[in-house]
């Protein structure tokens, strides 16, 4: 018979069961040990009384049994046709077994006094001697050893399920993803495109994946396909990440962000299983974006990381990634971001086209980069009239963004720690100063001795690099310890994009310059040039051995790009010939160095008293010992000008009491390339 009015089945009810949990478990054992403990019915007609009443009990003929115990203590079994005389009820109402609890004196006191009855004939019972027991503590011995497996059980289900105790599938999970998914509108803090200043390519090839996300009928209609992966490459800092962040923010798509990191774990077969369940929950909200930060973590070349014992789990992870990313299956609506600043390492499959279609290098930024990123980090920041950013960017050559949202956080910091309500220039020259060369320590203790030849060291750089062609622009000398380093002196280097050899000698020679002018004029040469040393030796190695800038050596390359590599790429003559040529270049450019100096002497030994008497010395005071730089840039007069003015201010600060030393702190206006150590 079929149902013919409109009213929809109805639906058997459903039974409600409760879900099953541990809790309850452990709540039933707890009731269950309880009722044990309290419920025990082998002491229910028992009555305590003291020894010498029990003697009594014995002597008139009431106890047929007697069991002594190891503690002294003592049960007394009362026979039935005398319950009445001593509990002074029925055995109805006392018990099957009903009996008296005593301590006995000693057990020997108690077996005497036993043989006494039994020969008087008042006792013809049984008498046992019987070790106590604790039936509690020995049940729960024997139940600790369960119950602590169930402990480190639960613990270690919560710690591989992410710390959550329940939602996170506990123990079961150690196989899923670990990606944070960031859904549309629910990031209501979302970066944008226009919280990334400069790396303007680089933006304009992510906001093309977005943008095809957003409308992808415009690419298909022509026949091209959106490339399924891109891996930003870069220094440390330069914004990868945050780019990411951007494609997030301005993406209308599921965006499933991890680390490398993330898939790597101690047991076998997890980083796998979590890269297939990463791809089975981005198929599912296909159209979207995954990003995999630090990528090297995972993606290391297979060959690299045999040679160097590398365990077969972190390979099988690489395998799998690289059948999901492009495989036998497909992946469509699937797009692949990726970070890491050591692409040279990354497995060549993993690079190949089809998986990583682009590598977009995000550089550190240029002047006009550092301009637009300064002002993104300027604008929470209370700032006056007196902050040139202009200035700040050139004085901040090969800082990258997160360098430089560092000095704007410092400069903030040091304006508060002086009372400002608002952020001056000064400020945040102190702060690049701080930054770049360490802390001011004005009372590090140094003899006369080795402040006079910290002046001789920092005035000969001076000197050479005001001197020649191609050293970089000197802004400012001082001999006040900061950091690690008694002496320091910053530069204005040029933004290059090549160098040219007499570049690369002239800088040489000024780094040298140092070391030479201890040995010219003090007659003797110390351990602080050791950090110029290294610089001169490693540019020289790499003029000789990769830039093929030697005469017996010309145009040769020896670079290895195998950091794995333990023999080198040339033959043990070709290793003596490197190293005589690296000799004979910092030897050609020390003794240079030397005869500069000896023809500038008087100009030099005037320069290094002028550090010794203010400690911090400007390019002005310079070119006013040794004139202008006839090569002197446009960059340069800028900073002169600065410089005067900072140096003006400090003078007329220096007239002011001792309590007021603090504002005599050395002007910091560039970067430091020369320390002595």
């Amino acid at each position: 018979m079929s149902n013919t009015s409109n009213t929809p089945p109805r639906k058997p009810n459903k039974v409600n069961m409760p879900k099953f949990n541990l809790n309850w478990f452990y709540l039933f054992l707890a009731l269950a040990l309880g009722s044990l403990f309290l419920f025990n019915d082998s002491n229910m007609g028992a009555k305590s009384v003291a020894f010498s009443e029990f003697q009594k009990y014995v002597s008139n003929g009431y106890v047929n049994n007697i069991i002594t115990y190891n503690d002294a203590s003592v049960e007394a079994y009362i026979k039935p046709e005398h319950v009445k005389d001593v509990f002074a009820a029925d055995s109805n109402e006392v018990g099957k077994n009903p009996l008296v609890l005593t301590e006995a004196p000693s057990t020997d006191s108690m077996d005497r006094f036993i043989k006494q009855e039994t020969d008087n004939g008042h006792f013809n019972g049984k008498a046992e001697y019987k070790t106590k027991r604790n039936y509690i503590a020995s049940f729960f011995w024997q139940l600790f050893p369960f119950a602590l497996l169930i402990v480190f059980w639960i613990y270690m289900s919560r710690r591989l399920g992410g710390g959550t105790g329940s939602g996170g599938g506990g123990i079961f999970s150690v196989g899923k993803s670990r990606a944070q998914l960031y859904e549309k509108g629910a990031n209501n803090s979302k970066i944008t495109f226009k919280d990334v200043a400069g790396l303007a390519e680089a933006k304009q090839e992510v906001e093309e994946i977005v943008e095809f996300l957003k409308e992808p009928q415009k690419y298909t209609d022509l026949g091209g396909k959106i490339p399924k992966g891109a891996l930003l490459v870069g220094p440390p800092g330069t914004g990868k990440t945050l780019l990411a962040k951007a494609v997030a923010g301005e993406a209308d798509v599921p965006f499933f962000s991890l680390a490398g990191s993330d898939f790597v774990e101690m047991f076998v077969g997890v980083g796998a299983s979590r890269v297939r369940d990463l791809f089975r929950q981005a198929k599912e909200k296909a159209p979207c974006i995954i990003f995999i930060d630090e990528i090297d973590a995972v993606g290391r070349s297979r060959a690299k990381a045999a040679a160097m014992g590398g365990n077969d789990e972190r390979e099988n992870t690489l395998n799998q990634l690289l059948t999901e990313m492009d495989g036998f299956g497909s992946n469509s609506g699937v797009i692949i971001l990726a970070a890491t600043n050591r692409v040279d390492v990354l497995d060549k499959a993993l690079l190949r086209a089809g998986r990583f279609d682009r590598q977009i290098h995000v550089d550190l930024p240029d002047l006009n980069e550092r301009k637009e990123v300064f002002f993104v980090h300027l604008r929470p920041i209370k700032i006056d009239e007196t902050v040139d950013v202009d200035l700040l960017a050139r004085q901040t050559p090969g800082f990258s963004g997160a360098d430089i949202a560092n000095v704007c956080n410092e400069a903030a910091l040091i304006a508060a720690r002086h009372g400002k309500k608002f952020v001056g220039k000064q400020d945040f020259l102190d702060a690049v100063d701080r930054i770049v060369g360490g802390l001011e320590k004005k009372t590090k203790i140094t003899t006369e001795a080795e402040r006079r030849s910290i002046a001789m060291h920092e005035a000969g750089h001076a000197t050479i690099s005001w001197l020649l062609e191609y050293a970089n622009p000197l802004i400012k000398v001082t001999i006040v310890p900061r950091g690690q380093s008694l002496g320091a002196a910053w530069y204005l280097p040029e933004e290059r994009q090549i160098t040219t050899k007499e570049q690369m000698l002239d800088q040489m020679c000024a780094t040298l310059g140092g070391r030479a002018a201890e040995e010219l004029f003090l007659e003797h040469i110390s351990t602080g040039a050791m950090n110029d040393l290294e610089r001169i030796t490693r540019q020289a190695y790499s003029m000789i051995a990769y830039y093929g800038m030697s005469e017996q050596l010309p145009n040769l390359c020896y670079y290895n790009n195998d950091e794995y590599s333990f023999t080198r790429p040339y033959s043990e003559k070709t290793a003596e010939l490197i190293d005589q040529e690296v000799k004979k270049m910092i030897n050609e450019q020390y003794e240079r160095a030397k005869t500069i100096l000896a023809e500038h002497k008087a100009g030099h030994n005037q320069l290094a008293q002028l550090l010794i008497d203010k400690e911090v010395i400007y390019s002005e005071d310079v070119e006013h010992i040794f004139g202008k730089r006839p090569w002197a840039s446009r960059s340069e007069e800028i900073i002169n000008n600065n410089n005067t003015l900072e140096a003006e201010k400090e003078a007329s600060t220096s007239e002011n009491s001792d309590a007021s030393k603090e504002n005599d702190a050395p002007k910091k206006d560039g970067e430091t390339t020369e320390t002595v150590a």
